[in-house]
């Protein structure tokens, strides 16, 4: 199974890259965007997707002040 992990900050935890990007926007024209909000994604393959919520439990994101979303991207046969 391909997979993609999607990794936040979780609402009221300090960003302070997405408060960077913000403050920069003005300046290169891009007026209006607020409330941003940097992440990371990884992408996977795994044998057994049941196993990715503990992968995202335990090693990728740190559930005490990050949210995460597993998003399939289908089987291995492309």
């Amino acid at each position: 199974m391909k997979a993609r992990v999607l990794i936040r900050p979780k609402e009221g935890i300090l960003d302070p890259q997405g408060k960077a990007v913000e403050r920069a926007l003005p300046a290169l024209g891009f007026d209006g965007v607020s409330h941003v909000r940097v992440g990371r994604l990884v992408e996977l393959e795994a044998e057994d997707g049941a196993d990715l919520e503990a992968l995202c439990e335990k090693l990728l994101a740190n559930p005490l002040i990050e949210d995460y979303e597993i998003l399939s991207t289908g089987s291995e046969s492309g």
